[in-house]
């Protein structure tokens, strides 16, 4: 059975480290809303000028670069894909409704 103090300073250690995780999933969140506020002009853009609310090349360059930064980090390409796609079909629903806003 574990020493009592020894649970402590796991428990000690273990809030340390969430509140660790808990500043990164806020950075995360406010890079995401700085990243979506530049694809908003991008979508803004293209509607404006009658451009496809999609950019099938645009998407598999970044896919690429982005599973080399993971590969680079240690993550897990396949998940960085995954994530990335899931990025790009909200930016593409948001230059969607953005073109649609805009009658095109």
């Amino acid at each position: 059975m574990p020493d009592i103090s020894d649970t402590e300073a796991a428990l000690q250690q273990l809030h340390s480290i969430r509140q660790s995780i808990d500043n990164i999933d806020a950075a995360v969140i406010h890079m995401l809303a700085e990243r979506f506020k530049f694809t908003q002009q991008v979508g803004a853009l293209k509607a404006e000028h009658g451009l496809p609310p999609a950019d099938p090349e645009r998407e598999r360059e970044q896919i690429q670069r982005l599973r080399g930064l993971a590969e680079e980090s240690h993550l897990d390409p396949a998940f960085a894909e995954k994530f990335l796609n899931f990025i790009i079909a909200e930016v593409i629903h948001h230059h969607e409704r953005i073109a649609g806003e805009n009658g095109r």
